[in-house]
């Protein structure tokens, strides 16, 4: 789509017959007649003639280059397409437990029973491509800790390597506290403005190994304002096969601190969930989701290409052509007076 950013210019365009109109006319004395003391003199009558057509011709080009010059005023310009602006949403981090306990078989995906982490990574992913505008990181951590994802826009990367996440990668015990500095540690290094930041930890136990106590590490993120929402997952009780026969009911969440875990989220302006099945795992991501929306898209970006340089080029090409024919004008009128003089 084509426009022009200051269309109010082209009211100049009939400045040069204002002006024309508005000046006085000069004088033109004529004689009644013309003296030619030879054949020469006619020669003189015929280049006037000649003169007058030139001047006109030059008129319509001085015309045009002034309507060019006028247009470049009024810089014309080029409407691109809508394009999507990337929106500037939070700093966002996924911390998952791998311990040895994440593979306790006691939550249902499509009917059939599988792992935590399995359930884990099939609502975290939906979580993450939910996410639009936010930079999204990815801990993952057992005994240690550790940054699998930087923050980052590309949702793509962290579904892709959390899907990938074994259990036991990062060792057989829980690092609660080591991952939660990490989390700190990633978002105190950042260079410009923070902004709004959040770390999502899900675990299924306690605190039994990593070098920082959980509440100590929920100080540090409470001084830098990182929110903290802590899931504890794990179903209440369980049918398993007894060693005398028969079958018995047990609580596979038993190791689960959940006094930690709310202690961490009050602490640091969040909220403690508690995911017992699939569907109230997806529950508490929805519930995160209204908790800390995601940025609403803001209005499309047409790209502006302005072009007041095409008539601008054009007017100075049309006044270097009149400046030159001016010129070269000047230099033929001479040597014709110059052969007249000789033939007088």
């Amino acid at each position: 789509m084509w426009s022009l950013a200051w269309p109010w210019a082209l009211l100049a365009l009939p400045l040069p017959i204002l002006i024309n109109h508005l000046l006085p006319e000069s004088s033109s004395v004529q004689d009644a007649g013309l003296r030619v003391p030879n054949f020469g003199g006619f020669a003189v009558l015929a280049d006037r003639s000649q003169v007058e057509q030139l001047l006109s011709w030059k008129l319509w080009v001085a015309a045009l280059a002034w309507i060019l010059l006028v247009l470049a005023a009024a810089r014309p310009e080029r409407i691109g397409d809508e394009l999507e602006v990337p929106v500037s949403g939070r700093n966002l981090m996924l911390a998952v437990d791998l311990s040895s306990s994440m593979g306790q078989k006691d939550f249902e995906l499509g009917a059939r029973r599988v792992d935590r982490l399995t359930a884990t990574k099939a609502v975290a992913s939906d979580f993450i491509s939910r996410r639009e505008g936010d930079r999204i990181g990815l801990i993952l951590f057992g005994e240690r800790a550790y940054l699998q994802v930087p923050l980052t826009l590309d949702r793509e990367t962290v579904k892709v390597l959390l899907l990938e996440a074994l259990i036991g990668l990062a060792g057989e015990k829980t690092a609660i506290g080591d991952a939660i500095t990490l989390a700190v540690k990633r978002i105190h290094d950042l260079k410009e403005d923070p902004g709004e930041q959040v770390l999502v930890l899900l675990t299924d136990g306690a605190n039994t190994a990593g070098e920082v106590q959980p509440l100590k590490a929920a100080e540090l993120a409470r001084q830098i304002g990182l929110r903290i929402y802590t899931i504890g997952i794990g179903a209440e009780q369980m049918e398993v096969s007894s060693l005398i026969g028969g079958r018995r009911n047990i609580n596979p969440s038993a190791d689960l601190d959940e006094a930690t875990l709310t202690a961490i989220a009050d602490m640091t302006g969040g909220r403690y969930f508690r995911a017992r099945d699939t569907a109230g795992l997806q529950d508490i991501y929805q519930l995160v989701d209204k908790l800390e929306p995601a940025e609403e898209p803001e209005a499309g970006f047409r790209p502006v290409k302005s072009l007041f340089y095409v008539p601008l080029a054009g007017a100075f090409a049309l006044s270097a052509f009149l400046g030159l024919s001016a010129l070269l004008q000047n230099i033929l009128a001479r040597r014709a007076s110059g052969v007249q003089a000789d033939v007088v």
